[in-house]
């Protein structure tokens, strides 16, 4: 692992157990710089790439604080949400809204690459992290893929848990959108009226084929979304 590398985990460590709560200071450069035998450099790559993830914030003069905790979710990656939700410290439920099966509507069947008459199997489930809603998954499932999806107790287990359980994913697309909540979603997420939300489409495939379609629907005032890519310089050539 990177020298730098070392510094996040230990951060999110911190972050994650709730050593260090929203607004904690976070070890200044120097701090860290020679707390981990490192350059100063590398302590600042560490604690910047954390501030563009969204979990600290940095101010010129101030220093390095825990940024406001809001439920927070790596762009890049697929991580449970009981799992973000429990290492933060927090507890995690889960109310199953609906289990049903629905006729295929033609823009599903696409996505979920079967035949337009398809019986999916469809949940929805809202789940809370210390009693507040951040999240209303609504999923369709391939039930040639996996057909006992709506005997599960998704109040113990999570349909991404499950899912991977029984279908290890090998790939997953996403598209991410601003936009207003339904009346049931409103009504899902106890909000007192309609905000803006934050609504992740999220198609995931295993090898023998398209697993589920599932859209996430957060508040936007309870959701963090952050990412980090690192890019390979190129050097342009003099012909």
């Amino acid at each position: 692992m990177a020298k730098f590398a070392h510094i996040k985990e230990f951060i999110y460590r911190k972050i994650e157990s709730g050593d260090w709560p929203e607004y904690h200071p976070v070890s200044s450069e120097n701090v860290l710089a020679e707390q981990f035998n490192v350059s100063r450099m590398t302590a600042r790559r560490a604690l910047q790439e954390l501030a563009d993830e969204g979990l600290v914030t940095r101010t010129r003069g101030s220093g390095t604080f825990v940024a406001p905790l809001k439920s927070q979710s790596a762009l890049l990656t697929i991580r449970n949400i009981r799992d973000e939700i429990e290492l933060r410290g927090h507890t995690h439920r889960a109310v199953v809204q609906l289990l049903e099966q629905v006729v295929a509507p033609a823009h599903l069947a696409t996505a979920l690459q079967v035949p337009a008459d398809t019986q999916l199997l469809r949940s929805v489930i809202t789940h809370f992290e210390n009693d507040q809603a951040v999240q209303v998954e609504d999923r369709f499932v391939n039930p040639l893929l996996v057909p006992n999806y709506l005997d599960q107790d998704f109040t113990v287990m999570t349909p991404h848990e499950y899912l991977c359980e029984v279908t290890p994913l090998t790939e997953a697309s996403h598209l991410i959108e601003a936009v207003s909540p339904t009346r049931e979603q409103i009504k899902w997420l106890g909000l007192a009226e309609s905000e803006p939300c934050l609504q992740i489409q999220r198609r995931t495939s295993c090898r023998d084929g398209v697993v589920s379609q599932a859209t996430l629907t957060h508040p936007g005032s309870r959701f963090r979304l952050g990412g980090h890519m690192t890019f390979k310089a190129t050097r342009r050539r003099n012909d």
